[in-house]
């Protein structure tokens, strides 16, 4: 698996090689991606009849390019990371509903049959030219459909889209800032940011607590999807952060890893993340038609998370948004950065998260009784019981005496 960084006439795309059993092109079969202790197999059916190659997910279109279209291709088969994340078993407990969780990125198409009737967008948000937010808000919130094995991690959530970048996919402090806080003041429990930034820490970290002040979760990639060349340093060095708004303090940074549970080896740095979770070869719909397009990175891996913080949100209603962060963290995986686990964190029965029960008072024990009353009765009793061994026995005495003719000796 490689990044390809185009130039800006062709925009930044994330091409991925992975091959999942699909509908509408021909059969081309990969090897699997080797497996990890604690990770998945590669993809599933790779072998199979119909197997192809998915398109890749824009991460930004060049100046003058076309908005991305509708894919050809549809997976039929589950993608990894829903195995990975236990998918199954989490969503008998919760699908998330009645949560929203807004998605501030590059839009999200309204018109996605697996999100159809799920979507509110504000300030021009229902559109999405280049597909990277209505991508992400397939991995968290698409309902599964006829002919596909693709779901989101919570199928019943609501999605309110806002946008922060341009129409090109470039994003902006003032614009995410800007989405972040209106997700908020609009009662988004959960709000997902598809974009690292290197600057706005003032800007972003302002936003982050007036998210917080509402008790919303704000979830953020730590560290970019892509770089491109001219954002790096002169030999080709990456960047290593730190990023907003996921360094800001309330936020819960994310750091993506794939099917052989490591990142890819050119992935940019990531700054000090909170959690991991399946973010390489992330499959999802496209911001048209039914069809599924493919990505990697650290936003896709955001979006696992955000989609596990709603499924809690909605189980866990009584939660504030800093105790869902704290629940995610408590239950993840142990790892170099912990890695998610959407079951443990909503059947973890002993919620640390929450103030403890108060000790119960230590007994109180009466006070010793006098034993004055007592040592009388037992004299008395022992006075009774002498008198009556005497009477007894002078009864048993006398009368055998007086028949021997007993008499008390005399003086001499």
């Amino acid at each position: 698996m490689r990044n390809v960084m185009k130039g800006r006439s062709a925009g930044l795309v994330l091409a991925i090689a992975v091959v999942l059993p699909c509908t509408g092109g021909p059969a081309l079969a990969l090897p699997a991606v080797p497996a990890a202790p604690g990770a998945p197999s590669g993809s599933p059916g790779a072998d199979g009849p119909g197997a192809t190659l998915l398109p890749p997910l824009p991460v930004r279109l060049g100046e003058g390019n076309p908005c991305t279209g509708a894919s050809g291709q549809t997976a039929t088969g589950a993608a990894w990371s829903q195995t990975a994340l236990g998918l199954s078993r989490a969503q008998r407990i919760s699908r998330g509903g009645g949560v929203t969780v807004a998605v501030v990125d590059t839009g999200v198409a309204t018109g996605v049959p697996s999100l159809s009737g799920r979507v509110e967008a504000a300030d021009g948000a229902a559109e999405d030219c280049v597909g990277h937010g209505t991508f992400a808000a397939g991995l968290i919130a698409a309902a599964p459909e006829k002919g596909s094995g693709i779901t989101g991690v919570a199928p019943r959530a609501e999605i309110l889209a806002l946008s922060g970048t341009d129409d090109r996919g470039v994003p902006s402090v003032e614009r995410v800032a800007a989405g972040i806080r209106t997700a908020a003041d609009r009662g988004a429990q959960v709000i997902y940011v598809g974009h690292a930034l290197r600057t706005g820490k003032a800007e972003l970290t302002a936003a982050v607590a007036h998210a917080t002040r509402r008790d919303a979760l704000v979830v953020a990639p730590a560290a970019p999807d892509a770089v491109a060349r001219e954002e790096q340093g002169p030999d080709g060095e990456m960047p290593e952060g730190p990023y907003w708004p996921a360094a800001a303090p309330g936020s819960l940074a994310v750091v993506d890893f794939g099917p052989g549970g490591v990142r890819q080896d050119n992935a940019p740095p990531a700054h000090e993340p909170d959690l991991s979770a399946p973010g390489s070869a992330m499959v999802s719909v496209g911001p048209e038609g039914s069809g599924h397009y493919i990505g990697s990175g650290a936003s896709l891996a955001a979006a696992g998370v955000a989609g596990t913080a709603a499924l809690v949100r909605a189980y866990h209603p009584d939660l504030t948004a800093a105790q869902v962060s704290r629940r995610l963290l408590d239950t993840a995986y142990p790892s170099d950065t912990p890695r998610l686990d959407p079951y443990a964190a909503l059947s973890l029965i002993q919620d640390r998260t929450t103030p403890s029960a108060p000790a119960p008072a230590p007994a109180r024990m009466p006070p010793p009784a006098d034993p004055t009353p007592r040592d009388r009765s037992l004299t008395v009793a022992a006075a009774g019981l002498a008198t009556v061994l005497l009477l007894a026995a002078l009864a048993a005495v006398v009368p055998r005496g007086r028949t021997r003719n007993w008499r008390p000796p005399t003086a001499p």
